[in-house]
């Protein structure tokens, strides 16, 4: 495979990207979004650019030889009036303008369409960092019993019908029922206001796509944080979709769940 260029944006997931294509042995170029990228991902070969800086963003990228990119991180939703554009960036912003009306993912699908006009291929997360998506079964020593069962599947319904309004992707059920659905503040901040459990672990955190999104971009990821917030929620465990969830820091998330007595699964959605 070429050298990719990953499009950086906050938290650790670009990282944890470089950290799986340099065990493979594939080079990266990154571009470190002003005022999102992790300041940790300078040392990696790349340049820092604005969000609206994408004609230097392309020139870089090509000037590396990279053929393909891949998105990752978290960037919030820019305020387009208060964006610099440069010359390319301006060919392209009225009909990313025009798709962001539409909604978050109208507006990535936007975002690589710009990037595949400039004869760049698009790789999603799971092409480009295959080591980093949740597989089939448990992840770690723990699975879901009978009596959390119930629990799976309705967290997994309603994760799906959270995704439907192109708001998050994470929903929580306890004794059968949804007791939380994800909302723009993600899924630290829902996790944080959970009732907690009385006497043992109960209830389920599922984390599906949405269901028009592009899988290139913006699949659910958990972390070492996601399992402490939920273990401190008083959570029995984690469901996601094979292939569809990303598990950044593969052995501290196993380590943590098994210590913390929580499952971490992977389970076909209904």
């Amino acid at each position: 495979m070429g050298r990719l260029g990953l499009i950086a944006g906050g938290g650790g997931l670009p990282g944890a990207i470089a950290a799986d294509c340099a065990a493979r042995g594939r080079d990266i170029f990154v571009i470190r979004l002003k005022g999102f990228a992790d300041p940790a991902l300078s040392a990696l070969p790349g340049e820092d650019c604005g969000l609206a800086e994408f004609g230097r963003s392309v020139k870089a990228l090509k000037r590396a030889g990279c053929g393909s990119v891949c998105f990752a991180g978290m960037v919030h939703h820019p305020d387009f009036a208060a964006l610099k554009p440069d010359l390319l960036a301006m060919k392209h912003l009225p009909r990313v303008i025009a798709e962001a009306r539409k909604g978050d993912d109208a507006l990535l699908r936007a975002l690589l369409g710009a990037f595949e006009r400039e004869g760049f291929g698009v790789e999603g997360t799971g092409e480009a960092a295959p080591g980093l998506l949740l597989g089939a079964g448990p992840l770690g020593a723990l699975s879901a019993g009978p009596e959390q069962a119930q629990d799976v599947e309705v967290s997994l319904h309603a994760a799906r019908e959270v995704g439907r309004t192109d708001v998050a992707q994470g929903a929580v059920a306890r004794g059968g029922q949804v007791i939380a659905r994800e909302g723009r503040g993600g899924t630290d901040a829902m996790l944080a206001v959970l009732p907690a459990a009385s006497g043992a672990r109960a209830g389920v955190l599922a984390k599906l796509p949405k269901p028009a999104q592009d899988r290139r971009v913006d699949l659910p990821t958990i972390g070492v944080r996601t399992v402490e917030r939920a273990a401190a929620a008083g959570l029995a465990g984690i469901v996601g979709e094979p292939e569809g969830l990303l598990v950044v820091d593969r052995e501290a998330v196993r380590e943590t769940a098994d210590r913390l007595g929580l499952f971490v699964l992977g389970v076909e959605a209904p």
